[in-house]
């Protein structure tokens, strides 16, 4: 009896063959200054790596040339639309002289770069067809499922319109790659030549662009990475109609909400993002959210971890207004706010940051008056393993603090305490305990034995640095 065979999955050459068209090779050249004298390698005529030493020094004119460097690199993409809109990643093209698209039917065309996003890496691309082209439509990326089927075409190391198929292996990655990270990882084999090119589902609509893979070796190890349509989709049409990015933007500084956080504050789990500041300007600065609020949903979306904010935020258009749901002294409210713009708001911050910053060449031997040495700032008993005292003068300029700077200074911290695990360093201030704000040493004190006495572990800080930069941190209570 002949040994029953099992079926392999299905083919999906149907698939395939209607899509190659649209897939392209990005070829793209660029001129470096040549700082390197160091002579062409002498390789035997007919030597295996003849080609691939030749093409590498292309256009360096050999030992002692002046000449620039022709740098070559390939790359993928793919056209999103007729009349000839090609989508890839930034790090193909960027820094690129001249851009060239080659289409699966062999002919080329010079590409014009309309936009760039380098913190999704990603870019948008225009040719001038003289016939409409082949595109390929987003699908939804959010419905993708861990263990779908996935399917990758690309130029990888350089051989045009390669085909792999996998699965799904995870979503939600961070990989470090930006402020937006949300990668799906897949196991399609994706090599060094494939950024840039479509990650599709079974039913032809493209789902990601890949953009990153783990290998030691340089080939595919079976981890690869790709942008998300839900992120992607939104970027390229704004390149399209503005030639740059238009994200909204909050003005709040975040942190994560840690467990110990969040036992502080009351909460019955770690989640959502904590306000540990307000942008000066931005468009929260009128109260209505304040430091020491949890966002637990923005927009009708969940923020499960502080990173999630940063990107639904992003994602949502300037100047809509949003309902956004806080944990505010252990209640839940909603509040509607109106987004500004993220790129203006990074040029806001930059300026404020740059205005906040001690003179680089002040130092503590620097800060005498009249030839006098300051006082040291009064030392007090420790509390949570730290000396504290009033914030006055004397301790401003000693520890060189910021005028916007209000609280209590800390002037020492003793070593293998809680307070130094944390990270607490003298010249730090506490601005609030348990997000009350206090303004004395002997507030501090009281504000703990309260604490102490209600059987509490933690003690919920909010500290500002000298330069005034606020962040939440948990002390244990010993």
């Amino acid at each position: 009896m002949a040994q029953a065979r099992q079926a392999g999955p299905e083919s999906v050459a149907d698939l395939a063959e209607g899509l190659l068209d649209a897939v392209v090779n990005i070829s793209t050249s660029q001129n470096v200054k040549n700082e390197d004298k160091a002579p062409m390698p002498q390789v035997p005529e007919g030597s295996p790596f003849q080609d691939f030493f030749d093409e590498f020094f292309k256009g360096d004119g050999g030992e002692g040339s002046n000449q620039g460097q022709t740098v070559n690199s390939l790359g993928s993409g793919f056209v999103i639309d007729p009349a000839g809109y090609i989508a890839t990643n930034n790090h193909v093209i960027e820094g690129a002289d001249d851009i060239e698209v080659n289409f699966a039917n062999g002919s080329k065309l010079k590409a014009k770069l309309v936009g760039t996003d380098p913190k999704t890496d990603l870019a948008l691309l225009k040719v001038e067809p003289k016939a409409p082209l082949k595109a390929v439509p987003f699908g939804d990326s959010r419905v993708m499922r861990i263990g779908d089927w996935v399917m990758a075409i690309g130029n990888p190391f350089g051989l045009g319109g390669s085909v792999t198929v996998g699965i799904i292996s995870a979503r939600g990655r961070n990989i470090n790659a930006g402020p937006y990270d949300n990668f799906i990882q897949t196991d399609a084999a994706i090599n060094r030549g494939n950024s840039g090119g479509p990650l599709f589902n079974m039913k032809g609509e493209v789902i990601g662009i890949n953009t990153a893979i783990i290998s030691p070796s340089g080939g595919s190890i079976g981890i690869g990475f790709s942008v998300p349509t839900e992120l992607a989709q939104n970027i390229f049409s704004q390149l399209r109609e503005f030639g740059e990015t238009r994200r909204g933007w909050l003005g709040v500084r975040i942190q994560p909400v840690t467990d110990d956080i969040a036992e502080s504050l009351g909460m019955s789990e770690a989640k959502g993002a904590l306000v540990a500041g307000i942008i000066k300007g931005g468009p929260v600065d009128n109260g209505v959210i304040q430091t020491g609020d949890v966002v637990i949903r923005f927009d009708g979306k969940d923020v499960h971890e502080m990173r999630d904010l940063p990107r639904v935020v992003a994602e949502s258009p300037v100047g809509k207004a949003v309902d956004v749901l806080l944990l505010r002294n252990g209640k839940e409210m909603t509040v509607k706010v109106t987004l500004g713009r993220l790129e203006d708001g990074e040029k806001q911050v930059d300026a404020e940051d740059d205005a906040a910053t001690p003179d680089e060449g002040t130092t503590e031997e620097d800060t005498t008056t009249g030839g006098e040495e300051l006082a040291e700032p009064q030392k007090a008993e420790l509390v949570l393993g730290m000396g504290i005292g009033d914030l006055d003068e004397a301790a401003r300029k000693t520890f060189n603090i910021v005028e916007s700077v209000k609280g209590v200074v800390i002037t020492e911290v003793a070593p293998d305490t809680a307070a130094a695990e944390r990270g607490i360093v003298p010249g730090d201030v506490i601005v609030e305990i348990g997000q009350e704000a206090v303004a004395t040493a002997e507030e501090v004190k009281a504000r703990v034995a309260k604490l102490k006495s209600e059987d509490r572990r933690n003690a919920l800080l909010m500290i500002a640095d000298r330069t005034g930069a606020l962040r939440y941190i948990t002390v244990r209570i010993d």
